[in-house]
């Protein structure tokens, strides 16, 4: 199965609308993500992402609820940031 996952823009790279890309935050572990078809997303928006490829803009809410439930199905292994040791 595939999945668009949530994630956050923290930084926009481009003003050329098919080149646009963004460094775009996964709880933690940050990715870089074609932006071309979203032209209305802003640092701090949410986007939902598959392959690479930001499909929408989602608001906070859907995004951390959906985090939250791939979370816990473990599907979010690999993509978020590593604990920091004890």
């Amino acid at each position: 199965m595939c999945l668009a996952v949530p994630g956050k823009i923290i930084d926009i790279q481009g003003d050329d609308p098919l080149l646009r890309s963004g460094r775009v935050s996964f709880g933690g572990a940050v990715k870089q993500v074609s932006l071309s078809c979203v032209p209305e997303a802003r640092v701090g928006d949410f986007v939902l992402v598959h392959v690479g490829l930001a499909l929408s803009v989602v608001d906070a809410a859907e995004a951390e609820t959906t985090m939250r439930y791939l979370r816990e199905m473990g599907e979010m292994d690999g993509l978020e940031a590593p604990a920091a040791p004890p």
